[in-house]
């Protein structure tokens, strides 16, 4: 796998990469020289746009790439079409994923087939994809973001603690298979993640308990995570830049925690 100066950068498809952990694990990929597929479904001005900016700030390559993550044949054809702008992938990260609280008994099942659907057969299909470049590159890397979620449960939460336990496995699946190939396959567990999306819903927290900022985040967001502290969207970046270096050829199968502690208890 490449990991210094080359007469080829690396290319590396994302998915659900225009805001969030996608979006940095995209920024840090980039910072390290890598081109660059976002992707969401979105397809708009911004998203593009994200794209332009991405190449220019690291002096990269850098496209869009729309693609439903619940369709089966869209996400093959989004790494197909990476593959051929590129001229191959050397890294994928599955990233994209949805949420939906409510008790078994009650839970949608349209909320349910969606949730696998985005969260787990997505990155199925890509990694299928992607295999076939892989091998041609003779190396690769694949990381799955998928969540403490995929190693504890919590209740109300059946199809996404379904799921990235799903994602746990099939990444321990590819890892054995391609184990004598360069490629490796691992998965990121993270605990609770300051993400845009969850900075927003901090006011809401404070009303609904009638506490500060601080003792919401505290004793009610990171109520599971010892250390009381948010995992950082750079953070994540950081060991998904390690995941993809010649440091970790030896690290493939793993389920790696960053969760504060969360699943140590």
């Amino acid at each position: 796998m490449r990991d210094g100066p080359s007469d080829k950068s690396r290319t590396a498809v994302i998915t659900g990469s225009t805001s969030g952990i996608g979006l940095g694990v995209a920024e840090a990929l980039a910072g390290i020289g890598c081109n660059i597929a976002l992707n969401s479904f979105t397809d708009n001005a911004e998203d593009r746009a994200l794209a332009e900016r991405i190449a220019e700030e690291h002096g990269v390559a850098a496209i869009y790439i729309s693609a439903d993550m619940s369709d089966p044949s869209a996400c093959r054809n989004l790494v197909e079409q990476a593959a051929s702008h590129f001229d191959g992938i050397d890294i994928l990260v599955n990233n994209a994923g949805i949420q939906h609280v409510a008790p078994v008994e009650d839970f949608p099942v349209e909320k349910w087939n969606a949730i696998l659907a985005i969260n787990l057969s997505s990155s199925f299909h890509t990694i299928a994809a992607a295999i076939p470049h892989m091998k041609r590159a003779e190396g690769g890397r694949i990381v799955n973001i998928a969540s403490a979620h995929g190693l504890r449960a919590s209740p109300f939460k059946s199809a996404y603690v379904a799921a990235k336990h799903g994602v746990v496995g099939l990444t321990k699946t590819v890892a054995l298979e391609l184990a004598e190939t360069g490629i490796t396959c691992n998965a990121i567990c993270p605990g609770y993640v300051l993400t845009p999306l969850i900075e927003a819903q901090i006011p809401d927290q404070m009303k609904v308990h009638d506490m500060d900022r601080d003792t919401v985040v505290r004793e009610v967001m990171l109520a599971k995570q010892p250390t009381r502290e948010f995992v950082t969207i750079e953070e994540l970046g950081g060991l998904v830049v390690f995941l993809c270096s010649d440091h970790a050829a030896q690290v493939t199968g793993t389920a790696l925690p960053m969760d504060g502690g969360w699943t140590a208890q």
